[in-house]
């Protein structure tokens, strides 16, 4: 659903001009009634984007279509690219870091979360970028503006830095970043949060129930992978050997070849 407001009609009646200037300054004719279509197409992005798109059509040259203007108003709401935002969801991973991710990324996350808990992070990439991609075609095809969201961690100290950053970088307001300032560091320390640190102090601490279920099921997956890793090197040590046999093997059977070609020759 566009979360954008639809241009008025008198909005989408001066875009059209525009977009006839703008075919006319590159070269190109272009009726009335094509100017009307394109800017209707164009109607549910705001004006003042739809307007840089244009001034970019004309400082780059090519052919002026609906899908080039419209290229340039969505390369221009500020969505990550897929690398990006890669890295972004696993800077996530860390429960101790605050941070600010679009709703695209958060979705195609959960999507590579089971592959990534196996183990497999190049799959896991493959698999959110793919998501990604697709959340994100979705989101720009309904004109949804982005959202940026604060996914809250541990560290006092990275809320600010995370938040300043994402003020900085324009993805959060000046004003909502404020706000958030405000919360995060008026916010206590929960037992929850004493009991994550107790891991790395050694303080002992108390954690809910729903925490205390988290860390033991933290607890099993180290030590299942742990136990995969040494499977792993059992097995290659086992295929090692096999290998070193199979050679010795054969060194003694061509050994052996030769010795009998050398006792018949002596006969």
């Amino acid at each position: 659903m566009n979360s954008f407001e639809r241009m008025a009609p008198d909005q989408i009646a001066r875009l059209a001009l525009a977009v006839c200037a703008t075919a006319e300054a590159m070269g190109q004719s272009l009726s009335p009634d094509a100017a009307e279509l394109i800017a209707d197409d164009l109607a549910d992005y705001p004006a003042t984007v739809v307007s840089a798109a244009l001034k970019s059509c004309r400082r780059g040259g090519g052919k002026l279509t609906t899908d080039s203007i419209l290229q340039r108003v969505q390369a221009a709401d500020g969505r990550p690219g897929k690398d990006e935002a890669w890295s972004i969801a696993l800077a996530s991973s860390d429960e101790f870091d605050t941070v600010v991710m679009t709703e695209e990324i958060q979705l195609a996350l959960s999507a590579a979360r089971p592959v990534l808990n196996a183990g497999d992070k190049v799959g896991a990439r493959m698999a959110f970028i793919s998501a990604y991609e697709r959340l994100v075609v979705k989101a720009r095809t309904e004109a949804k503006p982005i959202q940026w969201r604060v996914s809250v961690g541990f560290d006092p100290n990275r809320r600010i830095e995370a938040v300043n950053a994402a003020v900085q970088m324009q993805r959060v307001s000046h004003e909502r970043g404020c706000l958030l300032l405000a919360d995060l560091t008026r916010e206590p320390i929960t037992e929850d949060g004493r009991a994550v640190a107790g891991l790395l102090t050694g303080t002992p601490c108390q954690p809910s129930e729903k925490v205390r279920a988290k860390l033991d099921e933290i607890r099993v997956d180290l030590a299942l992978k742990r136990q995969q890793k040494a499977d792993a090197r059992e097995a290659e040590r086992c295929r090692v050997l096999a290998e070193l046999d199979l050679r010795r093997t054969n060194l003694i059977s061509q050994s052996a070849a030769i010795q009998s070609k050398e006792a018949a020759r002596g006969r």
